[in-house]
């Protein structure tokens, strides 16, 4: 479910996040409002001193802190359950988000259940670092928490977890590693591929989505060639944030759908799931919106005098992007074997088409079109 709605040839776009960017954009945390902030990370921003940048910022503005630091790949449902415990125990009126995805889907869930847990308590002020450029969450109303027993991912969408202050400040992501440069980065040019071509979409979601498109092609071989290229950096940051604005108000697809099961029973990083089915998930869609890929095909300079080669043009800058980056092209080739797989197909399928990007996907595909597509990509 994503922001927007349609009522009576009404569409809505919402955007309320307060964005602060470019050089010095974490002094931002010096003017903020506020008692006791409850900071939610992990272990590595503690270990690099990303976590005492944040908390000297808070020491200047005069609000006490506290740090859980407890955050995994992929946070589970547990870590949650302690995170909100504390939460609540500490009384914080502001809650920071400082990592990645996994710590800013963690962030925000634990301000979800405190808020449910305590319909009388003040929501807390959410505010977020993010250290990869990749999710976007830091301006959506979307977090995702894995229940580690029953090997699922499990979607939390509300407008109550739309984060208040989005820093981007590109010097917290110069420690990403190329590998996960190539996956955040792969998952910014789904997220703005699958808005552009929702059903949900609209006039404001496509001008994020087109500029997020072309930063990707423009700026993400940059940043993993040379983690020490600052204007890629910073312009990855935005690309990420604004395909989070379009796909906030839009919704996504089956490339996401697929991917969150692939994440949750074979433990793919979520990029790098959605790098792999993207060309797979496009072709699916090409009878039905093959006009609007034509026009990132447009957009991107690719051949595309017909509609046809605009839409194989599209496919094979993707998987030309994915190559340069070392992502494979095929689910086999990510280490998962075919008896998993084909053990795991049909719960699979049954997860993607339960998965609320499937919604807004612009083929209504059915279990059997799923599973097709699978074993396409595998």
């Amino acid at each position: 479910m994503a922001l927007a709605q349609e009522n009576d040839s009404v569409t809505q776009f919402s955007g309320r996040t307060e964005i602060c960017y470019g050089d010095n954009a974490i002094n931002t945390l010096e003017t903020l409002k506020g008692n006791h902030a409850f900071i939610v990370t992990d272990p590595f921003m503690v270990k690099i001193g990303f976590a005492d940048r944040v908390i000297s910022g808070l020491e200047r503005a005069g609000i006490s802190q506290s740090v859980f630091d407890k955050v995994e790949p992929d946070p589970s449902l547990e870590t949650v359950q302690k995170g909100t415990v504390q939460l609540l125990a500490d009384g914080a009126d502001m809650i920071i988000a400082l990592g990645g995805g996994s710590s800013i889907d963690a962030a925000k869930a634990m301000m979800f259940f405190a808020c449910k847990a305590d319909p009388t308590r003040k929501k807390p002020r959410l505010v977020v670092i993010p250290t990869t450029s990749g999710t976007g969450s830091e301006v959506t109303a979307v977090t995702v928490v894995t229940d580690t027993e029953a090997q699922l991912k499990i979607p939390i969408i509300d407008p109550l977890i739309v984060p208040d202050v989005a820093v981007l400040d590109a010097r917290f992501t110069r420690s990403v590693p190329p590998s996960v440069t190539a996956s955040t980065g792969m998952d910014v040019l789904t997220h703005a591929l699958e808005a552009f071509v929702s059903t949900r979409a609209n006039a404001f979601t496509d001008l994020y989505a087109v500029h997020a498109i072309q930063y990707v092609f423009r700026y993400l071989l940059r940043c993993y060639r040379n983690g020490d290229d600052m204007e890629a950096r910073q312009n990855m940051l935005l690309a990420s944030c604004m395909a989070g604005m379009a796909f906030n108000n839009s919704g996504l697809g089956v490339t996401h759908s697929v991917a969150h099961t692939l994440g949750g029973i074979f433990h793919i990083p979520h990029g790098t799931a959605n790098a792999v089915m993207l060309p797979y998930a496009i072709r699916f869609n090409s009878f039905d919106v093959r006009d609007r890929y034509r026009t990132i095909a447009k957009k991107l300079e690719l051949p595309c005098d017909t509609v046809e080669q605009g839409n194989e043009s599209l496919i094979e800058a993707v998987r030309w992007l994915n190559s340069q980056m070392g992502i494979p092209g095929r689910i086999r080739d990510l280490g998962v074997s075919e008896e998993d797989f084909s053990n795991a197909i049909e719960a699979m399928a049954g997860h993607a088409m339960e998965d609320a990007c499937t919604t807004t996907n612009p083929r209504r595909p059915s279990k059997r079109d799923i599973r097709q597509l699978l074993r396409q990509a595998y």
